[in-house]
Order: structure tokens, then sequence, then C-alpha cells
């Protein structure tokens, strides 16, 4: 998000003209914003953010774009934990693409406000190693288990949320599975799939007739 050409927004207020970045603006209307890879630093603004607008108001709805090819799960269960455990409801949409944990953060909003634009993709697999990995044998078995223990724990996430059995999320993540907004509809992935808005152009004004 850092690295982004982030636009700025002004607005007319009593005390004069304000400026804002936009993502500052969206935040002002309950809006966030999941964009790019899920490091330590897009989880920490990500909490931060959701644990201000828990604070302003707990009862009221946040928004959460998500277009994200995931990334570290560490980083990714410090969001959705912070998710779960605040008291206000998150509706979550997935906006072009949601892969690895981005899906597990899409299917972690509110039960019946989980939605997908119409031709975003949404993809699970299971947890992958990051590098090589090297050392003694005892080392590497510690490594071997701890990832087992993440892909039981995704796959249990997987199963309160969607209400999938174990064996068919164990089979489907076994290797990358790609689905559609109706596909993921039909996973359990999401609720609904956002339809397009009707656009009316303003009627011609008629010209002046000569008297």
């Amino acid at each position: 998000m850092s690295s982004l050409l982030v636009p700025t927004v002004l607005e007319n207020t009593p005390r004069g003209e304000r400026a804002y970045d936009l993502f500052s603006r969206l935040l002002r209307d309950r809006i966030i914003v999941v964009n790019g890879p899920i490091d330590d630093t897009m989880s920490g603004l990500v909490v931060a953010q959701l644990l201000y607008l828990a604070a302003e108001d707990s009862k009221r709805e946040i928004n959460m774009y998500i277009n994200s090819p995931g990334g570290s799960i560490n980083a990714g269960l410090g969001i959705y934990d912070t998710m779960r455990v605040l008291p206000c409801p998150i509706s979550t949409t997935c906006v072009g693409y949601a892969a690895s944990f981005g899906t597990i953060l899409l299917l972690a909003g509110e039960k019946g406000r989980r939605f997908s634009m119409p031709h975003a993709r949404i993809h699970l697999h299971q947890p992958l190693i990051s590098g090589s990995l090297s050392g003694q044998a005892s080392d590497i078995d510690i490594h071997a288990r701890e990832i087992l223990h993440l892909r039981s724990e995704i796959n249990d996430i997987i199963q309160e949320h969607s209400g999938q059995t174990l064996e068919r999320i164990q089979k489907d993540t076994n290797r990358d599975f790609y689905m559609s907004a109706v596909e993921a509809k039909e996973y359990g992935i999401i609720d609904d799939i956002l339809t397009y808005a009707e656009k009316k152009l303003p009627e011609p004004e008629e010209e002046p007739k000569n008297k």
C-alpha cells in the first residue's frame, strides 16, 4: 500500500478546504481496502484500521474490499482474529482476485454479507513453504509439523465459514483450486454476487422553440 501513488481528495468544510489521502477518506465511511500481498506491514495497517473503527462505533458495519493474492499466514491470521473478536459486523467483497489468505479474509465476513464482483476469481490451496529448508533433520521435521498444523487450522476455518466437509476441503486444497464467483457462492465462500447498476443518462434538454 505504501508504494502506491495515492490520490488526494479535497473537501469543503465550514473551516475551509481540507485534503485527505484517498484511503483516509474511505476510512471515514468505514471502508477498508485490502489490496496486494498480505505481509506484516499490510496486516498492521488493516488491524489498526479495524480497531479504530470498532472504537469509534462498535455497532456500525465495516466494509472490507479485498483484492489480494494472499501471503503470510501469520500476518493473515492477525487480521482474521481481529475481524472475529470485534463486536461490529464486517462485510467483505472480492474485487478482482482473492487467493490463499485473501480468500480466508473474504469468507470471514459476516454471514449474509460476503460478496464478490461478477468476474472476480477466488482461489484456495494448502499452505506453502517459502524459500528452501535446510539444517538438521530435526529442524526440518519441526517445520514440516508446523506446516501440517497450519494446514489443519486453515481447513478448520474454511469448514466453519463455508459449511463444507473437512474431507472435501482437504481434497480441494491439495492442489490449486480456482473458482468463479458463481462457484464460490455454491461453495459457501460468498453469499451473493453483486450486480451491475443500471446507469441512467440525463435526458437531453429540449432546444428552445423559436417564437
